[in-house]
């Protein structure tokens, strides 16, 4: 492997080879692929598109695109972020995660959302640990039921991501804990209805948190749970 470099998307060949990239990910039907005029106008009104390259390959790719807040003014929501299955686990997340901040920053923007898989462990202790993210809110089947096989048919239960770029998150002291089994993964793979069920008390948590005023500002691993520590935080 060659040094990883991150470079601005502009040209529709790299739009594309996006779309190509995403379906190699998430396995989509044709029909919820994010289509290539979508990377078009996120260019075009303020959004960020960012590819990883090994070489001349694309391996990984962000897509993000400016909303605004009742009280709060602009922010970026990053929509999508992938790697390919071949780069995992060596930093290019991060890499583009790292490059998205960088360039909001130079455009006096402080805020990006996303959502994300509470089931999804790894990712929770990345948004959270890594980067510093903040989750006070959750939504439930967020997208409906979707073609990719990673979601394993269940709802698209989401929480939502704040990530304060220019301050670091303050630390909080743990009030409770919303716990998911280290192995989810399996259990969603071979145990549909448990799965389900795990889901939906998960979900049943992070709400009453929320509704309680609570958010998670920390996220650690047992051996056998994945975490999530809830707080005050403002």
């Amino acid at each position: 492997m060659t040094e990883i470099v991150i470079r601005p998307l502009t040209e529709r060949d790299q739009f594309r080879d996006a779309v190509r990239l995403q379906k190699e990910i998430w396995q989509f039907a044709d029909i919820e692929l994010l289509p290539v005029r979508l990377f078009v106008v996120a260019t075009k009104i303020g959004g960020q598109t960012l590819g990883a390259y090994d070489g001349s390959t694309m391996v990984g790719f962000a897509l993000a695109i400016p909303g605004i807040k009742p009280r709060y003014g602009g922010y970026l929501h990053s929509h999508m972020v992938g790697v390919d299955a071949h780069y995992r686990n060596l930093g290019v997340g991060r890499m583009l995660k790292f490059a998205q901040r960088d360039d909001a920053l130079a455009r006096g923007i402080e805020l990006m959302e996303w959502t994300f898989d509470p089931l999804e462990l790894k990712n929770a202790f990345f948004n959270i640990e890594r980067l510093g993210a903040v989750v006070r809110r959750y939504v439930r089947n967020q997208y409906g039921i979707t073609t990719s096989v990673l979601q394993t048919g269940l709802p698209t239960d989401r929480c939502i991501a704040e990530w304060w770029m220019k301050r670091e998150r303050a630390a909080s002291e743990t009030i409770e804990k919303i716990r998911v089994p280290n192995d989810i993964a399996e259990i969603r793979k071979q145990d549909h209805t448990r799965a389900k069920e795990i889901q939906a008390h998960v979900s049943d948590q992070f709400e009453d948190a929320f509704r309680r005023n609570l958010a998670v500002t920390g996220f650690e691993r047992t051996e056998e749970t994945g975490n999530y520590l809830l707080g005050n935080w403002s």
